[in-house]
């Protein structure tokens, strides 16, 4: 919700800086994959069903977001911002079953669900996160940590293909993707310590400030 729209505001087309704003998001997974399992934490083969579901879902999101007029996406992107600021904001409560369900048509409902989850995240990728944990934890029942470690594995997968997508099209910046990829891990690393001190409410309150700043911004100028 921040990124995105700090990119088009430094100067980068829509497409540009949709396609660019992949480039930190695609690293950022690596890694936190990795955490993961470094801690014995995977939910392989489902991960991958997912993610081979959300990949191809992504391949046809981003080449309409690569498409769409710059306006027209500014606008999407403005009321997607209000929406899923509002996700935040009011915390939907998630399913944490233990009875997990992943085999028979809960599998494939689940696989549905994540193609068009993919077709979203290749188109805008805000607030997907919220929509992945919806799906995991209310058609599947994973407990919402075993969510999170498909979440990050599903959005890596999907990601490659979106970034591909965007980058043969040449609507990727490098050095500004890698730039932001440096500069959010960095950022991520003190703001944590920093939001620990200041607590969840002051996030909250900054966030609100900010997206309706921002969506005001791209609707109008």
């Amino acid at each position: 919700m921040l990124t995105l729209p700090l990119l088009i505001f430094m100067g980068l087309p829509p497409n540009i800086a949709n396609g660019t704003n992949r480039v930190a998001i695609f690293i950022q997974n690596i890694f936190g994959t990795a955490g993961y399992k470094s801690k014995g934490m995977h939910t392989y083969p489902f991960s991958i069903y997912f993610g081979i579901s959300a990949l191809v879902g992504a391949i046809i999101g981003a080449k309409f977001a690569i498409d769409i007029k710059g306006e027209t996406f500014n606008k999407i992107l403005a009321v997607v911002m209000l929406v899923v600021m509002a996700f935040v904001v009011y915390k939907p409560k998630f399913h944490t079953e233990i009875q997990e369900r992943l085999t028979g048509k809960y599998l494939w409902y689940g696989i549905i669900a994540f193609f068009f989850i993919g077709v979203y995240g290749g188109f805008i990728q805000a607030g997907t996160g919220f929509f992945i944990l919806l799906a995991l934890t209310s058609i599947n029942r994973m407990s919402l940590l075993r969510s999170n470690v498909t979440k990050t594995a599903v959005i890596l997968i999907y990601t490659a293909s979106a970034l591909i997508t965007f980058a043969y099209y040449g609507k990727v910046n490098w050095t500004y993707g890698l730039s932001l990829a440096l500069g959010g891990a960095t950022g991520a690393w003190l703001s944590s310590r920093w939001a620990v001190k200041k607590g969840d409410g002051f996030i909250r309150i900054f966030l609100i400030v900010v997206v309706l700043i921002m969506s005001v911004k791209l609707w109008f100028f």
